[in-house]
């Protein structure tokens, strides 16, 4: 690219690289501020568009230098935050002889105009467990043709048109159900086949400049009272390598399983897009002596979520108390 024409590009994609850089070097301190760490959710984003442009500026007279530095600067970020798994623990995906059991994550979407899918979703996928999110008051009516296959459950209600959060479980509950922090988080402890494992739904509001900071803060003490073994399933609104993330885990002594991938994408953009350009913001935790599978994504369901299915087993007691242990 050369002549008085690419001179005044080659400038552009030298401000252009800049400027995407700022925001994804802030990304990486956002134990600082919040505002750093809601940039931080976009990283991977920001460093391929930085990866590319450092491409272009590679043939460009008097830019490689710079094209160079961008390039590497954006895949450093890329292989840094995604680790092949990123910080997100893979746990191991070996049972042996042990039951399995499913447990399926979804954020509903309150206004979903297809709720028939999400009902043969759960029928299909025939899961142990089921953790939700925008719960609404169509939601509850809908989710009362499911009332058969799970007898147990609990619809934490929520005071704004999203609705709460809710488990719904095959299996009992082996002691009575919580709602926490105003229907955004719901706590039930399920009897697997004689043992215990308190399952909870999550549902955490937007990074700064909104609420989340505050609610997570706020979630500490109800999530420090989970039991020794438990399974925290929801919609974080976070990514995985954010200090939001890190901060749910610390609060419940939770140990995140490997991130799935893209889950959310804004509903005006193509839904064919969203396992590859979205944000991956719908998680699975584990704690105590729980054997958990990689997440897998299932197919679009009419919300501007995927759903995430995720087998577990259970360690024996024993087992169980020596795999806490340092």
């Amino acid at each position: 690219m050369t002549g008085k024409t690419g001179k005044p590009i080659a400038i552009l994609l030298g401000l252009i690289a800049s400027a995407i850089s700022v925001p994804l070097v802030l990304g990486f301190l956002g134990w600082l501020h919040p505002a750093f760490d809601s940039m931080a959710h976009f990283r991977i984003h920001l460093a391929v568009l930085l990866a590319a442009t450092g491409l272009i500026l590679l043939f460009v007279r008097g830019w490689r230098v710079n094209g160079a530095i961008a390039v590497a600067l954006g895949c450093a970020a890329f292989i840094a935050t995604t680790g092949l798994g990123g910080r997100a623990a893979a746990l191991a995906d070996d049972g042996q002889d042990a039951p399995r059991y499913r447990l399926l994550q979804l954020n509903l979407r309150f206004d979903n105009p297809d709720p028939q899918s999400v009902l043969s979703l759960i029928d299909g996928a025939a899961p142990d467990v089921i953790t939700l999110e925008e719960v609404s008051r169509m939601w509850v009516a809908q989710l009362a043709a499911t009332e058969e296959a799970y007898p147990h459950r609990i619809i934490c209600p929520h005071g704004s048109r999203i609705g709460g959060v809710a488990v719904l479980s095959r299996r009992p509950f082996a002691a009575p159900p919580r709602c926490h922090d105003r229907g955004s988080l719901a706590l039930a402890t399920v009897d697997f086949d004689g043992q215990a494992v308190d399952i909870a739904a999550l549902h955490l509001a937007w990074p700064w400049p909104f609420e989340q900071g505050w609610q997570v803060e706020n979630l500490g003490p109800s999530l420090a009272r989970l039991g020794d073994r438990a399974l925290l399933a929801g919609d974080f609104n976070a990514t995985p390598w954010s200090m939001t993330v890190r901060r749910v885990a610390a609060a419940g002594g939770l140990t995140l399983t490997r991130w799935v991938g893209p889950t959310w994408l804004d509903r005006r953009a193509p839904a064919s897009l969203r396992p590859y350009v979205g944000l991956p913001i719908d998680h699975v935790m584990v704690k105590g002596g729980i054997l958990a599978g990689a997440p897998r994504r299932l197919s679009a369901v009419g919300s501007d979520h995927l759903p995430v299915l995720t087998e577990f087993s259970l360690l024996p007691d024993a087992d169980s108390q020596m795999a806490g242990m340092p």
